[in-house]
């Protein structure tokens, strides 16, 4: 355990930034695969938003800084070629 305010402080600081960004990755993940059990299922409506829903968390986790950018784009690059390819949009 440190001994430095400071460093006590930061503990608790990254701690709490740790936790939060495990609750929007988690959260990133169930919406990525609620996505994909959609393509199995072939339902086109609820592809669409399936996709929206998954992009829209892929967003915000890049706008608390929790996913690089390009690499939100990968992902929701794949999930539209996805859709495209089970006849949705």
């Amino acid at each position: 355990m440190a001994n430095i305010k400071s460093q006590i402080k930061r503990i608790k600081t990254n701690e709490k930034a740790r936790s939060r960004n495990k609750s929007v990755r988690s959260s990133i993940k169930s919406a990525v695969r609620k996505f994909r059990d959609t393509v199995t299922a072939g339902d086109a409506s609820a592809i669409t938003t399936e996709l929206r829903t998954a992009s829209k968390a892929l967003d915000v986790a890049v706008a608390k800084g929790v996913l690089h950018k390009n690499a939100a784009a990968n992902k929701k690059s794949s999930m539209a070629k996805a859709a495209a390819k089970a006849g949705a949009r």
